[in-house]
This record gives structure tokens, sequence and C-alpha cells, in this order.
């Protein structure tokens, strides 16, 4: 359990949060890979702890990521770790002591915490915990309220609530770093937002979204079904230049009837510019407009670093396009009646996710990501549905459940070349390219298995007899 290393080859310990499980590794990955850097981690690494170790990396990487994400709580220099007390002694006892001198000196000052993961500990207990390190060398002063420096032990209880043991199954100890951004969501909470919907992204998951896109200062992202502009907010707290268009004219102008309670009415100021002005970002804003996304209205050239998107599933939001019941919608050019209004028509989620992927691999730069929500029925699912184009490659696939019958996976796609002309006939070559149309009754099996769960929650309450 020894940890032999000098400065460039320690150790170090993620503590992370326990809700989202299935982004934390794509998220952690992707702040990595910003600054080029590996994730390394122990023989023993389990995906679903809560404490992770990592291998290679500076104290200033652990600190870049620690400034971004929002699945990690706490960062430690890890000093040492075991399954028992006496393995966790000889493991400190063997850390480099000129690696601990810096933090132990006489005119210093520090603090010991003790976390525990799926187990709560009395004061008294906590206090026993921290006695038993008294075999470090701590040269300084106690000081609880502004320490300069804190360490940490933190136990590891399992996850099981129904069976937690008398011992922890692992233990750390540790300097601590960096906290991560957890702040955020409540900071950047819908219910504090001046402009909002009836699907605004909650706040957390934008900024996963935004992690995983990988964005960064300076970029230019892009949202096709922008509604009230969460995921540009995310996008604009880590310094991207944002813009967006959505089909809906009273969502992109900020007029209609309002989607919080008590409040008829939109007020004149609810729109997507206001709720970048809330968070001191209205710089990076570049516009939003009214489009239709199945007809895009970008020049060839244009070229986006990201495109972080949720389309509509048509459950709270409608699926639509602009088209025409009409068999000739291009009016001769000596027409001079009254000119043509398009109408609104049903925008199938297969057709929504194919324009998606191939507008994405026109105008997105080499190595720039998109990443999107696909809406799943569970019982039917299969890696098969992800739909895939020969521009883009799968990185990530992670899903959140929404019932027992129903989630949605964020999908994360990577560009690694520029369309050709062979690239429209590729679902001829390959079936994996061909669109999947059992995409477009989600909705009704989404409504199916609402139907049936209400059923057998009827049929389970007895009804009052007179």
């Amino acid at each position: 359990m020894a940890l032999h290393c000098g400065r460039a080859c320690r150790q170090y310990l993620l503590h992370l949060a326990h809700d989202n499980v299935d982004f934390r590794l794509p998220e952690i990955k992707a702040l990595l890979s910003l600054r080029k850097r590996p994730f390394d981690t122990s023989e023993t690494f389990n995906e679903k702890s809560p404490f992770w170790q990592l291998n290679g990396l500076s104290e200033d990487d652990i600190r870049s990521v620690m400034s971004r994400t929002v699945c990690g709580k706490s960062a430690f220099e890890l000093w040492g770790h075991g399954t028992t007390i006496d393995e966790l002694r000889t493991s400190l006892l063997e850390y480099p002591a000129e690696n601990m001198a810096p933090y132990l000196q006489q005119n210093s000052t520090y603090k010991i915490n003790v976390y525990t993961f799926n187990k709560t500990l009395v004061f008294k207990d906590r206090i026993e915990k921290i006695d038993a390190l008294d075999f470090l060398p701590f040269k300084g002063t106690v000081n609880l309220k502004d320490p300069e420096h804190i360490f940490c032990l933190l136990e590891d209880y399992g996850s099981d609530p129904n069976d937690i043991p008398e011992e922890p199954f692992h233990m750390y100890f540790g300097r601590w770093i960096a906290d991560g951004q957890r702040e955020l969501i409540r900071s950047y909470s819908v219910k504090k937002r001046h402009f909002i919907g009836n699907t605004s992204m909650d706040a957390g998951l934008s900024f996963i979204m935004a992690n995983h896109a990988k964005v960064k200062a300076d970029d230019l992202v892009y949202d096709p079904f922008v509604g009230t502009g969460s995921l540009l907010v995310a996008c604009s707290r880590f310094g991207a230049y944002v813009c967006g268009t959505d089909i809906d004219y009273n969502t992109i102008h900020g007029i209609g009837k309002a989607s919080r309670k008590n409040q008829k009415w939109r007020g004149p100021d609810e729109n997507i510019r206001a709720n970048l002005r809330q968070y001191g970002t209205e710089s990076l804003y570049v516009d939003v407009m009214v489009s239709d996304a199945s007809k895009t209205v970008w020049r060839k050239n244009a070229q986006f670093d990201a495109i972080v998107t949720d389309p509509p599933y048509g459950i709270r939001e409608s699926t639509r396009r602009t088209g025409s019941h009409k068999d000739i919608i291009k009016p001769p050019e000596d027409f001079s009646g009254e000119s043509h209004v398009p109408v609104s028509m049903a925008y199938h989620l297969s057709d929504i996710f194919a324009d998606l992927l191939n507008f994405a691999a026109h105008h997105l730069v080499l190595g720039g990501r998109l990443v999107y929500w696909l809406p799943i029925y569970r019982p039917e699912y299969c890696e098969e549905m992800v739909p895939l184009h020969p521009c883009l490659t799968l990185t990530n696939n992670c899903e959140q459940t929404l019932s027992s019958h129903t989630s949605r996976r964020l999908i994360t796609m990577e560009k690694i070349k520029e369309p050709e002309d062979s690239d429209r006939l590729a679902h001829l070559a390959d079936p994996r390219f061909t669109p999947y149309q059992g995409h477009n009754s989600f909705r009704e099996k989404y409504f199916c298995g609402l139907t049936k769960k209400n059923g057998k929650d009827s049929k389970a309450t007895p009804k009052n007899k007179d």
C-alpha cells in the first residue's frame, strides 16, 4: 500500500458525488483530455465507487479538473490507504517524508476532517479516529476555522444502506487540494433562472453536457433546439461564445404564456439574452433566431467547436418542422398570387437524429463534439438504436433513467473526418448507418407505459363500498 514516489508521480484521490453515476467517468476523462492528460487509475478501479485513485498527474491537472467538474466533490493528494487501520498506518509511514514536510511545519496551521461514505459517525468516534493518527509528525497548530492546510480521513462503507459493515471496506488519508463545482447546481438552478420554459434543462445536467462536449474559452457552441437557453448558459460559464435556433417563435422572442406558477404571461425582459445577463456572460451571447432544424440556414463553411442540444421528444414539447401538404411547393417564376405560408408538420424522431448527425458532420470542426439526449423505451433498447454517421465516432453513451420503462441516454460523438460524397450512401454499404425507425413510436410507448402503470395502481387500491 506504500506510495513511493516523487512530485512527478504522486497519486491523487477523487471523491465523487453519488448521483449521475453513469456520467462521472466521461466527464473526468473529458476534462483531463482538455489538458492532454490520460486517465490512469489503479488496478482495483471501480467506476461505481465514490473514491477514485488517479496516477501520473500534477496538482495543476487536478485543480484544473476540479475547477469545472460537477460530478466531483473534492480532490486530495493521497498519502496513504488500506483496508484496515494497520494497513493505513503502514502506508502512511512509508510515504516519503520530504513530500509531507512542507505541510507539517511548526509555524503552520491545520485541521483534520473525517468523512464516511454510507455511514454516520458520532462526534466521539470521529475524535477517536483523528487521535489514532497521532503517529503522523504534525508540528503545527490546530485551527478549525481558517487553517492553512486541511487533511482528511475518508472511509468507504460500501453502497448498500441496508447492509452497513462495522468497519470500512477501505480507508484513505490525504491532503485536501480543491473542491469541485457542485455549488453551480444550486446557484444556476432553474428555480432562480430569469427565463424558463416547460423543458428547461436541469443546471447540473447542463454543466455535465458542457463538460462532455469539452467546451472551453473562446469556443463557438451551437444549440439547434435552444428553447430557453439552459445549455447556452452552462457553456458560456466556461467562456464559450454561444448561439442557437428554435422553431418556436414565442420562445425565441420571450413572449406568450409563462411557465411559472402564478404567472400568466411572460415579462418584457424574459428571454435568453437576459439569462446570460443574469450570470454575467452576456458578452458571450452571439444570438438566437427562429429556424427549422430540418432546413439548415447556415453556410457550408460555418464551423462550430461543439453542438450541445436536447431535441424534443414529443412529450412536453412537440416535434415540428415546416413543410407543405401540396405536391408542388415551389411556385413558378411568374407567380403573382399570395405568398405561400408553410404549415407545421410532424418531425419524426428518426429524422431529427439523422438531420442532427448530418448537420454535425458538415458544421463541426475536426475533433469537435456533438452532445445530445436520445429518448429510449427501455424494454426494447439495444446499442444498435444509437444513430451513427461515417464522420462521427461514438465516445460516450450514458443512461439517465426516467421511469421503469423509459430513459434517455446522453450521447457524445466526435468528428473524425470531413464529409465525402460517398457518405450519403453509407447506409447502403453498412446497415449501422441506417436510421432506426423505432424512435418514432417513443411517444406512444411512453404514454402506453404510463397507462399500464396507472392501471396497476388503480387495481391495487381497494375501493370504498357504500
